[in-house]
């Protein structure tokens, strides 16, 4: 068996041409089944890190998926708002140990800012249970403080005590920045790898000190100055949505009904996994397309991999009748295409794993600051592993049909052939 694969390694050394771009077809078709594979699952990851530990999501009366992508995610924009009374009530409840307030609308240079207060920074949590830390500074303390995302740091380039100007709505021009009354960078946060890498973070009072003068997203007037409004002590009307922890997780059901129950206003209480899960069944179409179509560029290779064999068999067939003659078996030519199979499959392999990892090595900044997703370097998995294996008897089985044909090519045919 060494001789045979031996004499197919040697076999396909002669043939480095039609080897080689063998080799790079199953390469690419091996990068497209693992990339896909690899940032399906690492974006499933991504996103059900970026909430934990939280036992409700509560915002206007809409569908669980669209509550959990604006609130969360930063994904779209809430169909209405919650009067700050009803957050009072919710919040106070018996059950409820924990409510992190939440207000949306504003932006900084396209990145989102959000209203909140300094429970945000105690009780907020990702990943498996992690708080959120400063990489430096602190929680903001006064009206016109702010906290920024690790991302918005490093690609604005800010520090501790650098001014910034918050604008209106999600687009940021001239017309719609609140100029006179900047905010000053009193903390960074360590990055997370979640949608709050790519936050600006103020107060509750702040959102509603800089819509002063304010009226359907245009500047009415005059607006007074920082010092004027520093003077009031601002309680907000209406938020976007607000977190809940609660004391025990058994009371989640009761306080969900009774939310979704609410009579003052229409609202809706949802829990992060299950609309996760229901987000993940939206997907599983687009998912299973994506597998599919990485299936057949696998398929595509290996059959250019079977017409490179075939072709070249008839060009080897004299070949193959002396091997006979020297004494060579039947099985061994069956075992001599087989192998030269199995290594070129191995090679496309191997090739493809390596390009994979410089790929995503490249793609990792790119796919963390524009999706927000945040793809690991890590060893292959099981179910990688299983995929690779899958493969390889691919290219072993595809093996099996010149192996047969040059089998059953007799001696007299092969020496008779005319070129």
């Amino acid at each position: 068996m060494l001789a045979v694969t031996h004499l197919a390694w040697q076999s396909l050394k002669n043939r480095k041409a039609t080897a080689l771009l063998t080799v790079l077809t199953v390469a690419i078709s091996v990068i497209l089944l693992l990339g896909v594979e690899r940032i399906r699952t690492q974006a499933k990851s991504s996103f059900a890190n970026t909430i934990s530990n939280t036992d409700l999501i509560v915002g206007a009366r809409s569908g669980q998926v669209n509550l959990l992508l604006y609130s969360v995610f930063r994904i779209g924009n809430a169909t209405n708002n919650i009067d700050w009374k009803s957050y009072q009530e919710i919040s106070n409840h018996r059950s409820v140990k924990w409510s992190i307030p939440i207000s949306l609308g504003d932006s900084h240079r396209g990145f989102r800012v959000i209203g909140t207060n300094t429970d945000y920074f105690t009780y907020y949590q990702y990943g498996k249970k992690q708080p959120l830390s400063f990489e430096s500074g602190k929680p903001f303390a006064h009206l016109f403080e702010t906290v920024i995302g690790a991302d918005v740091a490093k690609e604005l380039n800010y520090q501790i005590g650098d001014e910034i100007i918050i604008a209106h709505g999600i687009s940021d021009k001239s017309f719609n920045r609140h100029d006179n009354l900047p905010f000053k960078v009193v903390g960074i946060l360590k990055p997370t790898g979640t949608p709050v890498d790519k936050s600006v973070h103020v107060s509750l009072g702040a959102i509603e000190a800089i819509h002063v003068g304010w009226e359907s997203g245009a500047r009415l007037g005059a607006t007074p100055s920082a010092e004027q409004l520093e003077q009031y002590d601002f309680q907000p009307k209406q938020i976007t949505a607000f977190m809940v922890g609660l004391k025990s997780k058994i009371q989640t059901f009761a306080l969900q009904r009774q939310i979704n129950t609410y009579p003052q206003e229409p609202l809706s209480a949802i829990m992060p996994g299950i609309a996760l899960h229901e987000l993940w069944g939206m997907m599983s179409i687009a998912e299973q397309a994506l597998l599919a179509v990485s299936g057949f560029v696998v398929m595509a290779g290996l059959l250019g991999m079977l017409s490179s064999l075939l072709t070249s068999l008839q060009e080897r067939r004299r070949e193959m009748a002396i091997l006979r003659a020297m004494g060579a078996r039947p099985h061994h030519i069956f075992f001599l295409l087989i192998s030269e199979a199995s290594v070129l499959t191995a090679f496309g392999i191997g090739i493809g794993v390596a390009g994979l990892y410089l790929l995503l090595a490249i793609l990792q900044p790119i796919a963390n600051q524009a999706f927000g997703i945040n793809i690991e370097l890590t060893l292959l998995t099981t179910h990688e592993w299983t995929l690779l294996a899958l493969v390889q008897l691919a290219g072993l089985l595809i093996g099996f049909i010149p192996a047969f044909r040059a089998y059953c090519h007799s001696l007299a045919d092969g020496m008779t052939i005319r070129i």
